[in-house]
């Protein structure tokens, strides 16, 4: 006797789909393999002629002022609300400054907080956050390269004639060239235009007017927590030291490092103080000012 079996329809979908869904699995590439987070982007690489297009309008600022920009930069996520507080705080000076950021509880790294008297500086950076973030990155991931870019310019502008000693900055020539403030506690901030100090003077032109050098910041002892006074470059070695402390953050351990400051406190953004301050942004007629390069113009008295 002949007995036949069956297969409901259902159970026979069911087994179907079941056999397509084998074949297909076995199929499928394997998925990617994980990462640690700090290492699922690769490093960036820029070549010669970029960093020294990142680094051309800073790369005659003097050294301790180039080096609290260059930490700062790499964290370029803190760099805008940094910028609008040194704006609207332009008014305070000195010891009431530094107060001022202490009592605040401001979340930014120190390296950041650093360059709060300096809001022209900000203002450059958050003005131009796509710059600002490629010169983090490069110094993140290619900090001995960004170094010789400094070095190139420099020397390009000590060839020509526009980079020398004034009343106002240190030039130390050699092998590496050191610009350091005449007074440490006065940090001038130089103005130029890249496309000359960087270029064979033309037929006529005084080289000595290159650079202006009317714009500059006292810093004095209260800002020391920050690494004022103490922060340096040792080109030779390409090193850099903020808070007499040598900078190690780098693309490999930028989520993890933390730079060593003794004096300064670090607050979550949730513990920022109430503000206790009066607001007072810089006019127009202000930041024109600075951005130019003239003496400091201050409308509010």
């Amino acid at each position: 006797m002949k007995i036949t079996t069956k297969m409901s329809q259902p159970l026979g979908a069911l087994v179907l789909m079941a056999t397509i869904a084998t074949v297909v699995f076995a199929q499928a590439p394997p998925p990617p393999p994980s990462y640690p987070p700090q290492a699922q982007a690769p490093p960036p690489s820029f070549p010669p002629q970029e960093l020294d297009r990142l680094v051309q309008r800073i790369a005659l600022y003097p050294d301790p002022l180039l080096a609290q920009i260059f930490a700062a930069a790499t964290f370029p996520d803190q760099i805008q609300d940094a910028a609008q507080w040194a704006d609207q705080h332009h008014y305070l000076t000195g010891d009431a400054l530094a107060s001022a950021i202490s009592a605040d509880h401001l979340p930014w790294d120190p390296s950041v907080q650093a360059l709060l008297p300096f809001p022209s500086v900000l203002d450059m950076m958050a003005s131009d956050m796509g710059w600002t973030q490629e010169l983090g990155n490069a110094f993140l991931a290619q900090q001995p390269d960004v170094m010789d870019a400094v070095q190139r310019l420099r020397h390009q502008a000590w060839n020509y004639g526009c980079l020398r000693t004034n009343p106002q900055i240190i030039v130390n020539n050699g092998p590496y060239i050191e610009i350091l403030p005449a007074n440490p506690a006065f940090i001038v901030l130089p103005y130029y235009n890249p496309l000359v100090v960087f270029a064979p003077p033309r037929p006529g032109f005084v080289v000595g007017g290159a650079i202006g050098f009317s714009f500059g910041v006292t810093i004095g002892p209260a800002f020391r927590p920050w690494g004022w006074g103490v922060n340096r470059f040792a080109w030779d070695s390409h090193a850099v030291f903020i808070n007499n402390a040598r900078w190690d953050r780098t693309w490999a351990n930028r989520r993890t490092y933390v730079h060593p400051y003794a004096d300064v406190r670090r607050y979550a953004p949730a513990a920022r103080a109430p503000e206790s301050h009066a607001l007072r942004a810089r006019t127009e007629r202000e930041r024109t000012a600075a951005r130019s390069g003239r003496a400091r113009e201050e409308e509010h008295r």
